[in-house]
């Protein structure tokens, strides 16, 4: 049986991945409430599969990334119709 911190890790940057490669496709932009969301939880799980495992670290890492997707949140209903530079 896989342990707890294996598959909550997996989830996490499983999360993370995915919110990359739709930003890498231009399907996601850095602000969009989705791409931030899905930065937050994955971090969010990641962070705590860090904990489980004991390796601060990347606790540290991924709870900052958690707080600054979390942040982007707050802020996205004053941020959302900005458009970003090209």
């Amino acid at each position: 049986m896989t342990d707890p911190a294996t598959v909550i890790g997996s989830l996490g940057v499983g999360l993370l991945l995915v919110a990359f490669v739709l930003n890498g496709a231009r399907r996601l932009s850095p602000t969009n409430r989705s791409y931030l969301a899905m930065n937050a939880l994955g971090a969010g799980l990641a962070c705590w599969a860090s904990v489980l495992l004991g390796f601060v670290p990347f606790v540290v890492l991924e709870a900052t990334w958690c707080a600054v997707a979390l942040a982007g949140l707050i802020r996205w209903p004053r941020t959302a119709g900005r458009r970003r530079p090209a």
